[in-house]
């Protein structure tokens, strides 16, 4: 079956499970975008535990997401894993260390004999929500500002700065997209509190803190998208494979996969609803809208990053050593083989579906934290 797709046909199927990976990693973060509440949201001990509780039980979805997301990168598009993490390996490692701490304050905050002590662990989760999320953001925001790197003939990298990647804060359109998925993550993260937990105060507290967190997303997350649609692409020579700057590049994009469109429509509007359903209708289940409105959204973004004849991966030190889902990826055989393993896919997502409705089927009370014995 795959055998018999052409090599750009394969390169396109790949694109578009990478953006699947990508759009669900983004929507999990409402863990990190939640854990950078606790302060805010849980006022005692027992307030915090709870929190840290619905949010522990699916941690590890989102750490999972993102070593698949990162494997899955490797395999079909070496190339980009070789130069991005290859060269802008302090954003990668600051990342990683933030995942890592995650998941180490999970295991010991509440474990005996911790030395450390809660606090400490608890600071480790603010810090994973918060740089995880910016950090990511800005790191993506170079796919549609580009880079600084090389490549020669070799294909080796030459990183062209010495803050090897940190030199993404320095474009303002990058912050944007970071800041704009930490207050998203925030929202769904007092989204899910009001879906999951059973805290008269802590919802009411969720509620409260929702209004202006959506302000602040908005705020960057309408710069951002505005700014994209009005700046210079990079485009790519379908026959020749030359790399040059288009006007309106990404809009045009847009315009000419209408698909793409509808479906980032829908995502924002289902991001929307969420947030205004809960905030103006009092309701408890715009969790259920803003998720699968974010995995939509970020699906469309990175299609339109790919898609179209467009570098995903620009170079602003050498146009011609842009990376695109041609020039990056693996070989026609890889890609066959890892297509058949991808069929496996749907059997991971029900199975990920049925433990999170299994884990979800009530809400968490303080009761279950003092008869549980397993808390976070």
């Amino acid at each position: 079956m795959f055998e018999n797709l052409s090599h750009l046909a394969l390169q396109q199927y790949w694109w578009v499970i990478i953006s699947l990976l990508a759009a669900l990693f983004v929507f999990l973060m409402f863990v990190q975008g939640g854990q950078t509440l606790l302060y805010s949201i849980g006022k005692t001990e027992g307030e915090k535990t709870i929190i840290l509780n619905t949010l522990g039980r699916k941690w590890e979805f989102t750490f999972t997401t993102l070593v698949t997301f990162g494997g899955a990168f490797f395999a079909s598009f070496p190339l980009f894993y070789a130069t991005s993490f290859g060269g802008a390996y302090w954003v990668w490692l600051l990342i990683l260390a933030a995942f890592i701490i995650q998941a180490v304050a999970y295991e010991f905050r509440k474990k005996p004999a911790n030395f450390l002590g809660a606090k400490t662990y608890e600071v480790f989760l603010v810090l994973n929500g918060l740089l995880g999320t910016i950090l990511i953001g800005t790191a993506v925001g170079t796919f549609f500002n580009g880079a600084q790197f090389e490549l020669n003939d070799l294909n080796q990298v030459l990183w062209q700065n010495p803050a090897r990647g940190l030199e993404a804060v320095l474009t303002f359109h990058n912050v944007a997209l970071g800041l704009a998925v930490f207050f998203l993550a925030r929202v769904l993260g007092l989204l899910y509190f009001i879906y999951t937990i059973d805290n008269d105060l802590i919802v009411a507290r969720s509620q409260k803190h929702l209004f202006f967190t959506t302000v602040l997303f908005l705020l960057f997350f309408l710069y951002f998208l505005v700014w994209l649609l009005l700046k210079d692409g990079f485009a790519v020579n379908p026959d020749s494979g030359e790399v040059f700057m288009e006007k309106y590049k990404y809009l045009n994009n847009l315009l000419q996969m209408p698909v793409v469109l509808i479906i980032m429509l829908i995502g924002i509007v289902g991001v929307l609803w969420g947030i205004i359903s809960t905030l103006f209708f009092h309701g408890s289940k715009g969790f259920l809208f803003a998720g699968p409105g974010t995995v939509l959204t970020v699906f469309a973004l990175f299609l339109v990053a790919g898609f179209n004849n467009t570098a995903f991966y620009p170079s602003v030190a050498d146009l011609q050593s842009s990376l695109t889902i041609q020039n990056a990826s693996s070989s026609h055989f890889t890609l066959v083989v890892m297509s058949y393993a991808s069929l496996m896919i749907p059997f991971v997502f029900a199975y990920i579906y049925y433990f999170w409705k299994v884990m979800n089927r009530k809400k968490i009370t303080d009761e279950e934290m003092n008869e549980e014995s397993h808390v976070y």
